[in-house]
């Protein structure tokens, strides 16, 4: 039942894939949240640090970048992006919320990626349901990263790039 105020969740979509033939590193998200959804681009929001932890990571500029221009450099660095919810309802962006999850077909997915060495989570949605589904594989590592999302606030920024300086291996030349 909703409160006085509260709008009806609304089913949301995932992008499609940002990966190619090249990708050593696939970082999975959970859903994109409305900013994102609005603006047709992953971690659009301002205040979601994926781009600059990344950057960090890559030792580059991304948050500034023109967003195709972002895509092309993880690409050619090997790095991809998707999501492992295709749709859910949630109102609002928080994960939280997400309710009736269509997971994607992630093992199916991963084994079309024929140089894919690590899959990354971004928070703990993303690795709940993706390690799920692709379980323990020979020759994959997985991590857990904490969230980039200003939502999860209870770990600071320098906290969270220490974390993600975990891919800086399997992030190409």
């Amino acid at each position: 039942m909703l409160r006085p105020g509260q709008m009806p969740a609304r089913r949301k979509a995932a992008f499609p894939p940002s990966v190619d033939e090249g990708t050593r590193l696939l970082i999975l998200g959970s859903l994109p949240g409305d900013a994102s959804i609005r603006q047709g681009e992953y971690y659009a929001h301002r205040g979601n640090a994926f781009w600059t932890l990344l950057g960090d990571v890559m030792g580059e500029e991304l948050r500034d970048e023109p967003y195709a221009m972002r895509l092309k450099r993880l690409r050619a660095r090997g790095v991809g992006l998707w999501d492992v919810i295709e749709s859910a309802e949630r109102p609002g962006s928080l994960d939280s919320a997400i309710r009736s999850a269509e997971l994607r077909d992630l093992s199916a997915f991963v084994d079309r990626l024929p140089k894919l060495e690590a899959i990354a989570f971004n928070g703990k949605t993303a690795a709940l349901h993706g390690q799920r589904q692709i379980g323990a594989r020979q020759g994959l590592t997985l991590i857990d990263l904490p969230s980039s999302s200003g939502a999860f606030a209870s770990m600071s920024r320098d906290a969270k790039q220490q974390a993600w300086m975990a891919l800086i291996p399997f992030i190409g030349a």
